[in-house]
């Protein structure tokens, strides 16, 4: 599995620069900013449905894959078309209107089989997939449209960096379990380590954020150091949510898409609870 992982590792890490890379040549030009990388993040919204959709099934619970594909680009696609609404109401508005319409698509699936039953955990599934594999996965995409596409790599660099400062750490002094009953191998000293790597890489990458041509994507090194023990908290937040889905659903990983790492689910589980994080630090400090 080792072995599988570094290779697999790295082609993501070329595959990410390549569509960062493609995205910001992109702002020089007169397209909308974040069209790469938001062609990306639909096809990473079906593929996160699609796990999704295995757990819930594996649980025995009712789920339509169609329409939890499509709840869950309407969570994206809603969330970044509020950013043009023109005031604060019309912007709650219309994301009430998107959580309506999911709960709407639900519940038009139940009319297919004619047939009322489990349609309240039909209308949870697909709420669910809206939530996860739509609106949390805009928060960078609303990162993307208000700085440059190498703050999406430096944020997400410093989310998963807590990962593997928590991996070494934890197999190396790790002996306080964090929370046994729903993940074994976690410990107290793995999250310390994991936290303490991310401050250090979000310091480090505020501190290369400084020669970026925009001044809007200038970050201080007390914002790189709190964001990074704030994202790599709440980054483990995401990757116990998911094990506490794998668990229900008696899987050991999210999918078989990526050898030695699993599904997308499994690469993506911190940095998905993670943007709205990130979204709101970089949101406050520009305000202040």
């Amino acid at each position: 599995m080792l072995k599988q992982r570094l290779i697999t590792g790295p082609l993501l890490i070329v595959l990410v620069l390549a569509i960062v890379w493609c995205d910001a040549k992109l702002d020089a030009s007169n397209l909308p900013r974040g069209m790469v990388i938001f062609g990306f993040c639909c096809v990473l919204s079906l593929l996160i449905t699609r796990e999704l959709v295995a757990f819930l099934r594996a649980a025995a619970i009712p789920v339509s894959p169609i329409a939890g594909s499509l709840a869950a680009l309407l969570g994206l696609v809603g969330t970044m078309a509020s950013v043009h609404s023109p005031g604060r109401i019309d912007v709650a508005g219309a994301m009430a209107t998107v959580i309506t319409l999911m709960l709407i698509i639900a519940l038009l699936r139940m009319t297919r089989d004619r047939d009322p039953k489990g349609v309240l955990m039909l209308a949870g599934s697909t709420l669910l997939c809206g939530v996860y594999a739509g609106v949390l996965l805009a928060f960078w995409m609303l990162v993307r449209l208000e700085h440059s596409a190498w703050i999406l790599v430096g944020a997400i660099l410093t989310v998963k960096s807590c990962d593997i400062g928590a991996y070494f750490t934890g197999r190396a002094i790790g002996r306080t379990k964090l929370i046994p009953w729903l993940s074994p191998k976690k410990t107290w000293e793995g999250l310390a380590g994991g936290v303490v790597l991310a401050m250090a890489v979000g310091v480090g990458f505020a501190h290369l954020s400084q020669g970026l041509s925009n001044p809007a994507d200038h970050i201080s090194l007390f914002i790189g150091g709190l964001g990074g023990a704030l994202v790599a908290v709440v980054g483990q937040a995401g990757d116990l949510a998911e094990s506490a889905f794998k668990r229900d659903a008696g899987s050991k990983d999210s999918g078989t898409l990526l050898p030695g790492m699993g599904g997308v689910l499994d690469v993506l589980d911190s940095p998905l609870f993670a943007g709205p994080v990130v979204y709101w630090l970089l949101r406050l400090t520009a305000v202040s």
